[in-house]
This record gives structure tokens, C-alpha cells and sequence, in this order.
């Protein structure tokens, strides 16, 4: 599961204009993580982690800050999740989230990105059975069945813990993401988490023919620039 969780963690952005792209994402998203939950992240959990991701992620404290004193203000827009699914070049399986406060424009943008890329987008629940909805946890380490003891001794369900190039990676049930970094926390005084997120990890790869990765990297790059993409999740292993 580790290299399949690897191989899709997103690319950081390269050059300024994708940095405020992915700046402009994270605002949204915390602003209405904020509007929905409160805008304590004390006792808004989802917030917490949001800002605590926005951070690792080098998102200016000042955009932060500006998503959550909007969202205090009770003015801006009304987003709405939506979710598409659907197949996408050299048959890999995708699931795009998004945003939107106009679901027509949302839908004609990402099925944009299918129809000009040979894929094909499909209904609710197409691909996502495929996938299991998991929090993450990943920092240096060798003894994963040390890690695991302290999560069982902490009631924590946990899916899985792996060791591979002196590197733990941590599964577990996306409900699961407070208990399991609160574990580690209380465990690990110094602790220091390359990745702590919730995502979607695929049951299955589907290896990208070198015939068909360029028209998959357009596709991926079609769906970053649409304004109301957040996340992207597939199961697509691209030739290195």
C-alpha cells in the first residue's frame, strides 16, 4: 500500500502562478471548513487539521488568516462539495472534489477535462468503491510493530503500519485521524510528520503505457487549473 499511497502524493507547485493557484485552493477550502464547523480551531478538528496540511504546504499565514476572518464575518460565497468520477486515460480510475457555487460550471469544466482527453467520466459511486478513505501519517522510523503496540494500547483502529526505507507509514479509518496523531503525540515528545492527511488510497494500481502518459498528464493538468478542483485521487502509475 505504501508505494501506491507514494506515487500520488501531490507534486509541489513549481512556479508562482501554481503556487497561488494551490494558495487559493487551500483558502477556499478553509474558509468553508470554517463557516460550517466554527472558526476555533480548538474545537473545530477539520480546521485544525486544514490549517495544520496549509502550513506543511507553506500557505501564507496572512491567506489563512483571511479565509477564517471571512468565514467569522458570516459574508462570501456559498460553496458546495461536489464529487465526479469516472475513468481517465489508459483506463486509470479518478476522483475529482471540488468546490463549487455553481454546480453547472463546475460540471461542464471537469467533464471538459474527460471529453478533450479521451476519458470518461461517470456516475456517483463509478470508481470510488475502489478506493478506501484513509488517514495517513508518515515520519522517520524502523519499528513498526512499536508504533503499532502504542496505537492498540491507545484504542486506536488502525489499518496498517509499514516500515520501508526507514520510513513509518500509518493506515487507518479516516474517522481515526485525531486518535491516531493524538497517540503518536502523547508517544513521540519530538515527533515530526512528513505527511498526516485523509485520502483516498486505491485497492488497485493501473500502470500508465508510455503511449498513453502524455494524454494522462494533460488530463491531470486540465483538471489543476480548473478553479473549482481541490483534490485529485487515482490509481494511475506512471512510467518514471
Amino acid at each position: 500500500m505504501g508505494r501506491a499511497f507514494e506515487v500520488r502524493k501531490a507534486a509541489m507547485a513549481k512556479t508562482a502562478g501554481a503556487k497561488t493557484k494551490v494558495f487559493s485552493k487551500y483558502g477556499k477550502e478553509i474558509y468553508v471548513t470554517a463557516k460550517n464547523g466554527g472558526v476555533d480551531p480548538e474545537t473545530n478538528l477539520s480546521l485544525r487539521r486544514l490549517i495544520d496540511k496549509a502550513k506543511k504546504d507553506q500557505v501564507p499565514s496572512h491567506v489563512i488568516d483571511k479565509a477564517i476572518d471571512k468565514a467569522a464575518g458570516g459574508t462570501g460565497e456559498n460553496y458546495e462539495p461536489a464529487r465526479y468520477e469516472g475513468f481517465g486515460p489508459g483506463n486509470c480510475m479518478v476522483i475529482v472534489d471540488c468546490l463549487t457555487d455553481n454546480a453547472n460550471r463546475t460540471i461542464t469544466d471537469v467533464r471538459n477535462c474527460f471529453t478533450k482527453t479521451g476519458a470518461k467520466i461517470g456516475g456517483p459511486g463509478a470508481v470510488s468503491h475502489m478506493f478506501d478513505h484513509q488517514a495517513v501519517f508518515q515520519f522517520a522510523g524502523d519499528d513498526e510493530d512499536a508504533v503499532l503496540e502504542i496505537l492498540m494500547e491507545a484504542d486506536v483502529d488502525v489499518t496498517e503500519v509499514e516500515c520501508e526505507e526507514g520510513k513509518i507509514t500509518v493506515y487507518a479509518p479516516h474517522t481515526e485521524f485525531n486518535n491516531v496523531k493524538t497517540a503518536l503525540s502523547a508517544a513521540y515528545s519530538d515527533l515530526t510528520l512528513d505527511t498526516e492527511e485523509i485520502t483516498f488510497i486505491p485497492q488497485t494500481e493501473t500502470d500508465i503505457s508510455e503511449e498513453d502518459q502524455p494524454m494522462f498528464e494533460k488530463f491531470m493538468d486540465m483538471l489543476n487549473d480548473c478553479d473549482d478542483v481541490q483534490d485529485i485521487y487515482h490509481n494511475a502509475v506512471v512510467p518514471e
